[in-house]
């Protein structure tokens, strides 16, 4: 699909939402004419590319780099639990951790997102190619249609997903690119069917090492979902030459865990241990 079709198709459902407000109620009108309604669209950027985030840490690009991927955002709010959303869970916990690995130097950060934005999941992993990152991660928090199910997880890319919850939690997580049921990934049928085999490669070495890593500085300090690393079709880490790791959270559907994710101590506890994780990985490549 075109880059102008994808944009037809963005257009057609709010504008003609507006439409219909104007006919029904004269207080939804133009900016500037004496009415209260303003209907603003984001337009994707004409070269087909977003700008890059700024990269913080030492002005020294021999560093380590890693991109922290906040999940969901603008008209995507993920999951959510009373007036707890995903996208806002996401956004403070990524903040968090960065904040941890700047405070203790050495390593450079960089956010896909510093504000409530929508991204498509391919400019994610994007972000950080054109960055040049060592590592990704992509950060949310689950939903279950139980809320029974508790505890943070961590996962990596593989074609085939180590259980059918998983293989659920992807496809629910790919939809982040669709509004109102119009797909809006660049990527053809072709390109997102064919899945790269990544288990002897370098990239998948290092995201199933750095998985283990998050699950370990989290073991006694959270409480666990799974303590082995899952695996699942994410489109979001479909990069073959990066790193990259999805890591749950916490069950947001859960009220207990919602609470926590929510929570300054949550937050601490949580961006703590991904800090140390991130850190120990980036030392065992350089010890390599």
């Amino acid at each position: 699909m075109s880059r102008i079709v994808q944009i037809a198709f963005i257009l057609a459902v709010p504008v003609a939402i507006a439409v219909a407000l104007f006919a029904v109620d004269r207080t939804f009108g133009l900016p500037g004419a004496g009415y209260d309604y303003v209907l603003q669209i984001d337009l994707p950027p004409a070269d087909g590319e977003i700008g890059l985030p700024k990269v913080l840490g030492p002005p020294d690009a021999s560093r380590p780099l890693v991109v922290l991927d906040p999940g969901h955002g603008g008209h995507d709010p993920g999951a959510s639990s009373g007036a707890i959303r995903e996208k806002l869970v996401t956004l403070q916990l990524a903040q968090a951790i960065r904040d941890q690995l700047l405070e203790q130097g050495g390593v450079r950060v960089a956010l896909t997102r510093e504000e409530d934005r929508y991204l498509m999941l391919a400019e994610r992993s994007s972000i950080a190619r054109r960055l040049n990152a060592d590592l990704f991660i992509s950060i949310h928090a689950d939903s279950a249609e139980s809320d029974d199910a508790r505890g943070a997880s961590v996962y990596v890319l593989s074609e085939k997903g180590s259980s059918q919850a998983a293989a659920k939690i992807a496809a629910r997580e790919n939809e982040s690119d669709t509004v109102n049921g119009v797909t809006l990934s660049s990527e053809s049928n072709v390109v997102s069917t064919i899945l790269l085999d990544l288990s002897q490669s370098e990239a998948q070495a290092g995201s199933i090492e750095m998985a283990q890593l998050v699950l370990r500085e989290l073991q006694d300090k959270t409480r666990l979902h799974t303590n082995r690393v899952q695996s699942a079709a994410f489109a979001v880490l479909k990069s073959p030459d990066l790193p990259s790791v999805l890591f749950e959270t916490g069950y947001i559907s859960n009220r207990s865990d919602a609470a926590y994710l929510a929570s300054e101590e949550g937050r601490a506890t949580i961006s703590q241990a991904a800090a140390r994780a991130i850190r120990v990985f980036f030392a065992r490549q350089v010890g390599a």
